[in-house]
């Protein structure tokens, strides 16, 4: 039966409770949201504010350990909370539709990508398998994902995170749906591939007059894709109101205090005497006769100061970054660490140098084991490099906890019992564990909130004024390059196109690349995308 009042989708006083340690607390306080047909509606808020929580329940869908203590979810009329859970099954995927934030996490590694994304549709019957695979074909070139038509015979980790995210992006509009609730879909893309998945999404959103539930966190993107906004905090709604209106006249001090986080800069700073780090003439290869993910990369990390690294997904900066941890092999070129030739292979390199350069991942959701507890986690590397054991570890582990600024009650914590932030804290303190001289910190903010990423930023920086270390640092944030570099580079296809001080890079005049990435970094105005794409269009036509 259709909604009597026009709403595809009305949650009325949704309340939400979540346990820890025995204890249950409120996650959502009686919260209310309406959608029409090809209505997008933005959630904002800060990480914990129950964006997710929400989102999910939309789906009829609640996380374990969670239980539903009052309200309603109606979805085209129907009680989504009431029906069987075999019938909401056949409602997911196919009339309504999820995009995960973690990629990484949602993908079976054993199973390659198009088989994945064709699945709901041939269980349900929705379409013959191979209508399927050529739908699931247009979907990937509506995307902008390389190589389309064969792409999908890649396993998950064979692409880079943004791709994944894409075809992640490709699978819930694979059979159409009536809904979609995107939570965080474009935190692991680059400025320029954003500008395309999101022109994407809007389009297709439009054509079907599908409706969507847009989660984020980057309130510039949020103004290019909703009609209407809800903030979001602690469980309750703060404000509501349509986009234009609550961008230029936020009637809440919470919401205000979001659409004024200050940015971060880094003070300039001269550059260290010696470089901790060089790389001279490094070129890499994917498979024997693979093509070149890495040409003539030569480069200098300065001692106790920060490389940014930035450029397009594919342009090589993860992988630039894996060879400097030993865990991709170059073809060519040379590695110094302290003016010492450094083994190209992670097993070739002594326990010493393993623990002077250290990798933090960018989704900690797949790096931290769900089943140790935080102390578990951070005093591995104390016990592996270190020799610490019993008290000693546990005195190490409280003090980094404390550098962390989470403190020794989050010891006993499983990472399930941690927000975002915090599991990228934990991240962090396992890194810094092995005591360092070189961090490796990839897209290590890419998927947090503007509040929280600031608070990840001024630790990072006040942990490298404390601890002298050097932070090699992926992203494709320019703000975050502005927050924590002295020095840049841009990266495109596997070369390096622009290097320098940051005050040097980032100002004009700069490399077309460098143009580029800066003219697609999102604009808190609603007419931002309309305008970048128009101006491209026009560019394009002009060059034909």
């Amino acid at each position: 039966m259709a909604s009597d009042t026009g709403h595809l989708l009305e949650i009325r006083g949704l309340r939400i409770e979540g346990e820890s340690d025995g204890q249950w607390s409120t996650l959502l306080h009686g919260v209310d949201l309406t959608l029409r047909r090809g209505e997008v509606l933005g959630l904002v808020g800060e990480s914990g504010a129950g964006k997710s929580t929400l989102g999910l329940a939309a789906l009829g869908h609640i996380r374990p350990g969670c239980r539903i203590t009052g309200g309603s979810v109606r979805f085209d009329g129907i009680d989504l909370l009431a029906l069987p859970e075999s019938d909401r099954l056949k409602l997911r995927g196919s009339r309504i539709s999820y995009v995960a934030q973690s990629a990484a996490a949602s993908f079976n590694p054993a199973h390659a990508l198009l088989p994945q994304t064709v699945e709901t549709a041939v269980q349900h019957r929705l379409m013959p398998l191979q209508t399927a695979r050529q739908v699931a074909v247009a979907q990937y070139r509506r995307l902008q994902l390389p190589k389309p038509d064969t792409i999908g015979t890649r396993y998950p980790h064979q692409v880079s995170g943004g791709q994944l995210q894409r075809v992640m992006t490709a699978m819930a509009m694979h059979c159409g749906p009536d809904l979609i609730v995107f939570d965080e879909p474009t935190t692991a893309l680059d400025v320029t591939t954003q500008v395309e998945v999101l022109a994407a999404i809007r389009e297709a959103v439009e054509a079907r007059g599908t409706a969507a539930i847009y989660i984020t966190h980057d309130l510039a993107v949020v103004a290019q894709m909703a009609h209407r906004i809800m903030v979001m905090r602690h469980g309750s709604l703060v404000e509501e109101a349509p986009t234009s209106a609550i961008l230029a006249a936020p009637q809440e001090e919470y919401t205000r205090s979001l659409w004024a986080v200050r940015e971060l800069v880094k003070p300039d700073q001269p550059s260290a005497a010696a470089p901790l780090m060089t790389i001279e003439g490094l070129d890499f290869s994917y498979g024997r006769n693979g093509a070149k993910a890495l040409e003539g990369i030569t480069l200098t990390i300065p001692r106790g100061r920060t490389l940014a690294v930035v450029g397009e997904s594919g342009s090589g900066k993860s992988t630039l970054g894996r060879v400097i941890a030993g865990l991709n092999v170059p073809t060519a070129g040379r590695i110094t660490l302290d003016g010492q030739s450094l083994p190209p292979a992670l097993r070739l390199r002594s326990r010493d140098l393993r623990r002077r350069i250290q990798l933090v991942h960018q989704s900690a959701d797949t790096a931290l084991n769900p089943r140790q507890t935080v102390a578990e986690l951070i005093a591995r590397p104390l016990e592996l490099f270190h020799r610490l054991r019993g008290r000693a570890t546990a005195a190490r582990v409280n003090e980094l906890l404390d550098m962390i600024e989470l403190g020794p009650r989050y010891a006993d914590r499983l990472p399930s019992e941690l927000s975002g932030g915090q599991k990228q804290r934990v991240n962090i303190a396992r890194g810094l564990a092995a005591g360092p001289e070189l961090m490796i910190c990839d897209e290590v903010t890419s998927a947090l909130d503007q509040l929280v990423q600031e608070g990840i930023l001024r630790m990072l920086l006040d942990l490298q004024a404390q601890l002298g270390i050097s932070y090699f640092f992926i992203t494709h944030d320019i703000s975050t390059v502005r927050a924590i570099a002295d020095e840049v580079v841009v990266m495109n296809r596997g070369r390096i196109v622009e290097s320098g001080p940051r005050a040097e890079v980032l100002s004009p005049p700069h490399h077309p690349y460098t143009e580029l990435l800066l003219g697609s970094t999102p604009e808190m105005r609603p007419d931002w995308l309309t305008d970048v794409l128009a101006a491209r269009k026009a560019g394009q036509q002009a060059e034909s």
